[in-house]
């Protein structure tokens, strides 16, 4: 017989999409306890340490914490760093009162983020393929999705003209992300700069994700959305020092721009405790007002690993256009091959964990996710071990 927590704890929790993440890293990790040597290109994890002086900050800090409960719009002197490190790269001004929050974490921040400014009957148009973190907030709001497909015939860019007038009513907020995860593409400043115009001319919030920012390559630089004309009018940044600094499970973002939405992210931060504990702020802070160069030393790592990737994917018939940022590949899955069978294929049979597109949206089917946070040794003998399997 059901109870009463039966039915009111599954109306809302229904709605979340099955992870994708998890059920991959059960399968690796049963087939490691079954002594197979798992090369995983799945899960988007750092695989090198934060710099020294961040984990020195961290240390230092935490043996004389006396701040107690953090409070949720973050130490002042973490929001004047935030501003001055993006003005220096990114060329943008914001006050650290009223457009800047910091975040417990991009994920987590963009939940919270949806709960403030979505209800039930709102929708979002949000991109297709896209980061499994979107959706859950949009869920747990009660809104609903608007799928805008980010195809390769339009550089992974959505086609806003394509969108209807009665999506455009319903529409509250629009998601966007760039460098992209998963199409691991750049967008450049001159669609921004059309995605403000369609913001103010639909009355819609862009909201959008910029935690691979610091990661492009071929002597590109992302282009920050708060860099264009109108942009903090018309919407808000997310930032998170995980891939930067490599503090992933640090839980530390920020949130930038219009200072509606800022506001309104603070109060409800504010009254569910969701400050972020004070020496992970110091940590913060030290990486933010420190030399970057770590952050450029990083940024080659990774163009360095997707070039040595791509010559040995060329060299086994396993075509694709380099990524331009990120730390991820998006591939196209060999002829015949779901996204999920051939995840399943490699993995099981070559010990390679990689992620199927179909995971990241509709859009993504016949697409595989490959991350370069591992060595350029493990990346060759990944490709070296998919050859044997003679799918290309």
């Amino acid at each position: 017989m059901k109870n009463k927590l039966d039915t009111a704890a599954s109306k809302r929790l229904k709605r979340l999409p099955l992870p994708i993440f998890p059920a991959l890293a059960s399968t690796a990790d049963r087939l490691e306890r079954q002594g197979c040597d798992v090369i995983r290109l799945g899960q988007g994890i750092p695989d090198m340490p934060p710099p020294p002086h961040v984990i020195q900050a961290l240390q230092a800090s935490a043996a004389k914490q006396q701040d107690g409960w953090p409070l949720a719009p973050g130490k002042r002197e973490l929001r004047e760093a935030i501003c001055r490190w993006y003005r220096s790269e990114q060329g943008v001004d914001l006050d650290p009162e009223t457009e800047v929050a910091v975040l417990p974490g991009f994920r987590s921040g963009w939940v919270q983020l949806a709960a403030a400014l979505l209800g039930p009957g709102d929708a979002v148009l949000a991109p297709d393929p896209a980061s499994p973190s979107f959706a859950p907030g949009i869920a747990l709001a009660g809104a609903s999705s608007v799928p805008m497909p980010l195809l390769a015939d339009n550089a992974y860019l959505p086609e806003l003209g394509k969108i209807s007038r009665n999506q455009r009513e319903r529409a509250k907020l629009m998601l966007l992300g760039y460098p992209a995860n998963p199409a691991a593409v750049l967008a450049p400043a001159s669609f921004f700069d059309e995605a403000i115009r369609f913001a103010e001319d639909n009355k819609i919030l862009i909201v959008h994700d910029f935690s691979y920012g610091a990661i492009g390559f071929d002597g590109k630089k992302p282009v920050s959305f708060l860099s264009r004309p109108g942009a903090k009018e018309t919407g808000i940044e997310l930032y998170s020092l995980s891939y930067a600094y490599n503090m992933a499970g640090w839980r530390i973002g920020f949130a930038l721009g219009n200072r509606k939405a800022i506001r309104l992210l603070n109060t409800l931060q504010a009254h569910a405790g969701l400050g972020v504990f004070g020496a992970v702020q110091d940590a913060a802070i030290a990486a933010l007002t420190s030399s970057q160069e770590c952050v450029r030393e990083l940024a080659d790592l990774y163009e360095s690993r997707r070039n040595a990737l791509f010559r040995d994917m060329g060299r086994i018939g396993w075509s694709a256009a380099p990524c331009e940022g990120t730390c991820y590949v998006w591939v196209k899955t060999p002829p015949g091959f779901s996204s999920t069978r051939f995840a399943d294929l490699v993995l099981r049979k070559a010990q390679v964990m990689t992620v199927p597109g179909s995971g990241f949206g509709g859009c993504g089917e016949g697409y595989v996710r490959l991350g370069l946070l591992t060595s350029e040794e493990r990346l060759r003998e990944a490709m070296r071990r998919i050859q044997t399997l003679s799918l290309f």
